[in-house]
């Protein structure tokens, strides 16, 4: 259950800029950019491979956009999973490797199943712990992970290895073992992507996926991660449609997904809600009508990711500044972050090492 909000923070009005994440296009922020984000003042701002070349220039980047709307604690995103998905990729920052890596080393031994776990929970940490120190040194503040969906035979490999496990409880412990290093690393995560997209056959970048299953199964093994992270601050809602639930809609444009599952007794989500991606083709309409549609259904913020100006220009008339619940529950995810606790990173990377069966001989 979610704690009220703490004094420090609710005895002081709230911040509420508007209800949006943006992108921007390139390694830098133009002109035409920061007068843009100066008058459209998003909450904050999120970056992928095409705004990542050095430590330099993201730090320059950074500071730029917060800049641009006069907020130094404006968050800035990104998806560092590791694996496949990784914004910040060698040579400059070091590679990790993929969730189902720890989910692989939980299940490695049956014989010794609880060393080996305890073993894929310490170094799920670490690696949490580690991408939280390759974020902060260039101020970025919010992880899009970890990915806490649940793959099932057959699903589409959009999720595939990003997922720890096709084993519920095998997902909640690493998951929860990852956020917890973010966090102590002094880096929000985001759990992604609720309800579920672990059962999609077909990738939401490019046509929405239909989830077959039935409320029973959906609510015992898809939402059950979900709702054991209930109590972490950010979530990410995904474009599939659960027919079980709402025969139409994908989840992130369902007031009743929304309502009955993420907010409801099923998963029971207190914090922000992120869309997924507004540029992604599960959607319908134009980059307006998706943004309305959306907020429609409960998003306290919509992500609109491609960096494309005239698209962010033609729909931020369309999304409001945060509702008063939403700046509350911003305020309460700040509240969670603090500044790095004290680390030694050269030796936790090599303890990762030893751990997944990687060190140098």
């Amino acid at each position: 259950m979610w704690l009220s909000v703490p004094e420090s923070v609710s005895s002081t009005p709230l911040a509420r800029p508007r209800a949006v994440v943006f992108g921007c296009a390139g390694l830098e922020v133009t002109p035409d950019e920061a007068a843009f984000f100066r008058d459209a003042d998003p909450l904050g701002f999120i970056l992928f491979r095409r705004n990542c070349d050095s430590r330099d220039q993201m730090r320059r980047l950074v500071d730029d956009l917060r800049a641009s709307v006069g907020r130094p604690d404006a968050p800035v995103l990104i998806d560092q999973e590791g694996g496949r998905v990784a914004r910040m990729r060698p040579p400059h920052w070091p590679a990790h490797p993929p969730m189902g890596v720890f989910g692989t080393l939980a299940a490695r031994d049956a014989a010794g199943r609880e060393g080996a776990q305890k073993a894929a929970r310490e170094a799920a940490w670490i690696n949490g712990r580690l991408l939280a120190h390759m974020l902060a040194e260039v101020g970025i503040t919010v992880d899009c992970a970890p990915v806490c969906d649940v793959p099932v035979e057959g699903a589409h490999d959009i999720i595939g290895d990003r997922a720890f496990s096709r084993d519920p409880a095998l997902v909640i412990a690493l998951a929860r073992a990852t956020a917890d290093g973010l966090l102590a690393g002094g880096v929000l995560p985001v759990i992604k992507h609720i309800p579920g997209h672990g059962r999609a056959f077909a990738d939401s970048h490019a046509e929405l996926p239909v989830v077959e299953a039935d409320r029973a199964t959906l609510e015992a093994t898809d939402f059950a991660p979900f709702r054991a992270l209930a109590d972490l601050p950010l979530a990410m809602v995904a474009h599939v449609v659960l027919k079980a639930i709402d025969p139409t809609a994908p989840a992130s444009t369902s007031a009743i997904v929304v309502r009955e599952v993420v907010r409801g007794p099923s998963i029971g989500f207190g914090g922000l809600l992120f869309s997924d991606d507004l540029s992604m083709n599960a959607l319908q309409g134009d980059p307006r009508a998706r943004a309305e549609a959306v907020l429609a259904a409960g998003m306290d913020v919509v992500l609109h990711c491609n960096g494309d100006l005239a698209e962010m220009r033609s729909l931020v008339d369309a999304v409001p500044r945060l509702s008063g619940a939403a700046a509350e529950r911003w305020a309460r995810a700040e509240a969670m972050r603090h500044a790095p606790e004290p680390a030694d990173i050269a030796a936790l990377t090599t303890r990762l090492a030893e751990l997944l069966g990687t060190a140098q001989v």
